[in-house]
């Protein structure tokens, strides 16, 4: 009964502060995770210009969106510059894979991939991956195996790219349990980790949810294990700050409901089959989140003549 703790770093401030608080805290706790870094420029300040996506201001509203990013980090790439992120916390970066835990790659710019790809082409698409996966040779040594997209956003060009830049396994969709995914009837082969939970920015301040609610409400929902387990994804710039003290309830309330807590290399392995079902990817609406992310669809059924 696994589940796998996949981490989300968006930010300068995320990498400098909160990837060292996960790792110690991970580490204290003896859980396995997955690490995925944005690579290059801290844009975040540009997502002001989502202040016209529906649900957007009401989320930045619920979850004190100031208090956990900091003022500075708001303005990078309008008032501020951006850091530059896998310059300055490239040594951040390796300590959490020296320490154990598996990393990969997230995105190169969070704000321009989560904004601009779902009407990006071939050609903007492979440039942005690819300076993501050079910068990751560059802190680490090594290609990475691992892809989260930033804010679960795709294309059809992305979809083919994880398969040609040779990675393992990806994590960019929401979904119910692994599977192949079929994207316009073209298979893609390179399995997906579905994030199967709600995050806690979706959660909180919903319905009237606060710290502790959201603890046992996301624990309710992994009281019945589905047959391939969970994915929970996490920030580093929300449960690696102010919110640590919630994980780590949730971390004594998993491992208090039998849970293995594990990095997605080693939910990838433990699955009961490498025969994965096939399901189209769809573009849906997720409650508590702006705009639309990558889903998992219906099963593919083939139809032979």
């Amino acid at each position: 009964m696994r589940l796998a703790l996949k981490i989300d770093v968006d930010t300068f401030r995320g990498t400098r502060d909160g990837v060292p608080a996960l790792v110690d805290l991970l580490r204290r706790r003896g859980a396995g995770a997955t690490f995925l870094f944005s690579l290059g420029p801290d844009h975040t300040g540009r997502a002001i210009r989502r202040v016209f996506r529906k649900g957007f201001a009401g989320k930045v509203r619920r979850t004190s969106v100031v208090s956990h990013y900091g003022l500075g980090t708001l303005l990078y790439g309008t008032v501020l510059p951006g850091p530059d992120i896998g310059r300055r916390c490239a040594d951040e970066m390796r300590q959490a894979r020296d320490a154990g835990f598996e990393v990969g790659v997230h995105t190169w710019d969070h704000v321009r991939w989560q904004d601009g790809v779902a009407r990006a082409d071939d050609a903007w698409t492979r440039h942005e991956m690819e300076r993501a996966c050079d910068r990751f040779v560059d802190i680490f040594g090594e290609p990475p195996r691992v892809h989260g997209a930033a804010g679960w956003q795709m294309n059809r060009y992305a979809y083919r790219l994880t398969q040609r830049l040779g990675f393992d396994y990806c994590s960019d969709t929401r979904g119910t349990h692994p599977f192949v995914p079929m994207v316009q009837a073209e298979l893609v082969a390179c399995p997906q980790l579905p994030t199967t939970l709600p995050t806690l920015d979706e959660l909180l301040g919903r319905s009237g949810l606060d710290a502790s609610g959201v603890t046992d409400h996301l624990l309710d929902l992994t009281r019945e294990p589905p047959a391939t387990g969970h994915v929970y994804t996490l920030h580093a710039e929300l449960e690696g700050g102010k919110l640590l003290p919630v994980f780590d309830d949730l971390l004594t309330g998993w491992r208090a409901q039998g849970y293995e807590l594990v990095s997605l290399r080693d939910y990838f392995d433990g699955l009961p089959s490498k025969f994965l079902p096939r399901h189209d990817v769809t573009d849906a609406e997720v409650e508590g989140r702006s705009g639309t992310l990558s889903v998992q669809g219906p099963e593919f059924l083939a139809e032979f003549a």
